[in-house]
């Protein structure tokens, strides 16, 4: 029996460990792929310190890692539009039973020598585009590209507003410019964040703190406040800045995953501007090669998004980093 490593977490003690498991073998409809890299996710530091639960998984313990990217190492007995050596990125889940299953919380990830996947989440990868960069897009940037697209169904020329500017919001800035948002206002607490937004295209970049931040708003805004605004950071402080700053029928897209709820300070000026509150999760099934094809056509440049590259024996080491903010990350990779 072949073995390779995985990085494992236990539900129940919520204690993540790297051990020796059977490479899966793949049956029916699926591939195996040979991880070549897997991103780390702020929902993997939420899995381990207890904030999110899986909802689905059948057992106690699951393979982390929803990013990921590598190559087809075989096949199973009826797939034949796949061959061995193809280079591919994994969607973040799959559709079972009419249930939505998320990849490395539902069933196991990536974070492994190797990983199962069905063909109908195997998305081709240039090879104009490194592993390391092609892994993130499922959820990193497939998630701010569907909230934007599809949930808020931004214009060119709306006014956005963004709070967060971590792994999902550095790439919503980039993705807000492409598909022409104007102007483009990111709200972060740390200074390297507003420079991270401003680097990667935000036309203003401004601290939550600020009490010149609502008349900052308007003047770049022209006056008619922001038209959707997002949260990826998850916290209900933001959500209500948000809220504030909508102008007439704006909506504010939740992104960021949190348990606190959500408080509508004036419920007149809400319903009297027609205001909009958008729950988003994931993306749709043709985001991932949507994203990929742009980034192959050279209008989406992840070259700055990956701060580290780390071994998977130091998955726990990189979950600490990115739990506590260490370098401010905005996506850190492991490779098996």
């Amino acid at each position: 029996m072949e073995l390779m490593r995985a990085a494992r977490l236990h539900v129940p003690s919520r204690t993540l460990t790297v051990e020796e498991v059977p490479v899966p073998a793949p049956g029916p409809g699926q591939v195996l792929v040979k991880v070549e890299a897997a991103g780390v996710c702020l929902s993997d530091v939420h899995l381990i310190d207890g904030t999110l639960t899986p909802v689905h998984l059948p057992r106690d313990t699951v393979t982390l890692g929803h990013e990921v990217a590598g190559t087809v190492a075989e096949c199973g007995p009826d797939v034949t539009d796949w061959a061995v050596g193809q280079r591919v990125v994994l969607q973040a889940g799959e559709v079972r039973d009419g249930r939505v299953l998320t990849r490395g919380v539902d069933y196991d990830g990536g974070w492994a020598g190797y990983a199962l996947a069905g063909v109908e989440t195997l998305v081709p990868l240039p090879d104009s585009i490194p592993f390391e960069q092609g892994a993130i897009i499922p959820d990193a940037v497939s998630t701010p590209w569907g909230a934007i697209t599809t949930t808020a169904g931004v214009r060119p020329g709306q006014a956005v507003g963004l709070w967060g500017i971590g792994g999902l919001g550095a790439h919503a800035v980039q993705l807000l410019r492409a598909v022409g948002a104007c102007p483009i206002i990111a709200v972060d607490p740390a200074p390297a964040a507003r420079r991270r937004a401003l680097d990667f295209g935000a036309d203003l970049a401004l601290d939550p703190a600020d009490p010149s931040l609502a008349d900052r708003v308007l003047a770049a805004t022209g006056g008619r406040g922001i038209e959707a605004a997002f949260d990826f950071a998850g916290v209900a402080a933001a959500r209500e800045q948000a809220l504030g700053l909508l102008g007439p029928r704006g909506c504010l897209v939740l992104v960021g995953l949190t348990g606190e709820p959500l408080t509508i300070a004036d419920g007149v000026r809400f319903s009297h501007l027609q205001h909009r509150i958008l729950g988003h999760y994931g993306s749709a099934e043709d985001a991932v090669a949507r994203v990929t094809a742009l980034a192959a056509g050279g209008r989406l440049d992840f070259s700055r998004s990956i701060t580290d590259v780390l071994l998977l024996a130091d998955a726990a080491k990189a979950v600490e980093r990115l739990r506590t903010r260490e370098g401010d990350p905005i996506r850190l990779v492991l490779r098996p």
